[in-house]
């Protein structure tokens, strides 16, 4: 019953995200953006960045005829690249991890060379990520600790998944060299790599359920391991905007009992000079559709309404967030 509604899930999503697709351009254009034509940065399209930036389009799509606002997506190597294109100009909005925007707004690991940031602007908190540890079964890989001298996809410069990565190794005295074999695949090219044996694990930090998991667990005996041990329950005490997290059995193929691991959240964020309307609709696009959103795909159907105008927002909230946010009594 659980799947056939998880199926049922992902099918509206899919057919949500579809005709956002089909009914706008891929990207907007910088000079279109004075008719209000705005760009939400995702991530790898099999990942759920990409479907989340879908569905805020979708819903703020639905009221054009009202604010004459264009929404559309732009997949990209995830939460790095993604505040670098709004800095730059490049994209209106982006979806980044907590851990990420909270680096970008203090100079912090590879934001370290430019040093604090005041421009970003937070608008939302949407759904948790888990930071996901996917090996072949044949490689005894049974916890973290067992990945020195396996061959391991680390993520692609420019991910989440990579900076997160990056911090764990840190803190457990890891270098590249650490590994047998140092992979930088895509989040889309990672599971097929696994299943044809050219590494042994990978990690990945998103949402559950997630089709690129799905994908590793189906064409191959591979399971989720847990992320534990007393580096990580140190890396986690000491920065606020990590979580513990346990994700329940049977979601994968091959993985039957609960997974324990950390997280972050996932968050909407906007240049400070972003269009104080515009980034006003959108956030009323989603607060007054929440129900809709939660629909929209399995990851989303926990969103905690109360939680999305604080949770893990490092930077300061745009005044078009904040003004919605006044409006409706969230904030004071």
């Amino acid at each position: 019953m659980v799947e056939i509604s998880l199926r049922a899930k992902s099918a509206f999503a899919v057919l949500a995200f579809v005709l956002v697709v089909l009914f706008m351009p891929d990207s907007a254009p910088a000079q279109s953006r004075e008719n209000n034509f705005v760009t939400i940065g995702t991530g790898s399209v099999t990942g759920v960045y990409y479907p989340a930036g879908g569905s805020i389009c979708y819903l703020l799509n639905r009221e054009r005829a009202r604010h004459a606002i264009r929404c559309s997506v732009e997949s990209s190597s995830g939460s790095v690249e993604n505040i670098k294109n709004i800095l730059s100009g490049d994209i209106d909005f982006g979806i980044v991890q907590s851990d990420t925007q909270y680096q970008a707004v203090n100079g912090l690991s590879g934001f370290a060379a430019s040093g604090p940031n005041d421009q970003l602007r937070s608008v939302m908190s949407l759904y948790y990520e888990s930071f996901t540890l996917v090996a072949r079964t044949d490689s005894n890989i049974k916890s973290l600790s067992d990945l020195p001298g396996k061959r391991v996809n680390i993520g692609n410069i420019g991910s989440g998944q990579r900076g997160t990565m990056e911090i764990v190794m840190q803190a457990m005295g890891w270098g590249k060299d650490t590994f047998a074999e140092t992979h930088e695949l895509k989040a889309s090219d990672q599971s097929r790599a696994l299943c044809d044996g050219t590494i042994d694990a990978m990690v990945y930090m998103v949402g559950h359920p997630n089709a690129s998991i799905k994908e590793a667990t189906a064409l191959c005996d591979s399971v989720l391991v847990d992320v534990g041990g007393p580096e990580i329950s140190r890396l986690v005490n000491e920065n606020e905007y990590y979580s513990p997290v346990s994700m329940p059995g049977g979601m994968y193929r091959g993985t039957a009992g609960e997974t324990n691991t950390f997280g972050v959240g996932a968050t909407l964020v906007a240049n400070y000079n972003a269009s104080e309307e515009v980034v006003y609709e959108l956030t009323k696009a989603v607060f007054e559709n929440i129900e809709i959103f939660r629909e929209l795909h399995p990851a989303f159907s926990t969103v905690d309404i109360k939680k999305m105008t604080s949770e893990g927002l490092s930077a300061p909230l745009h005044p078009g967030a904040l003004k919605y946010y006044r409006e409706k009594g969230f904030l004071k």
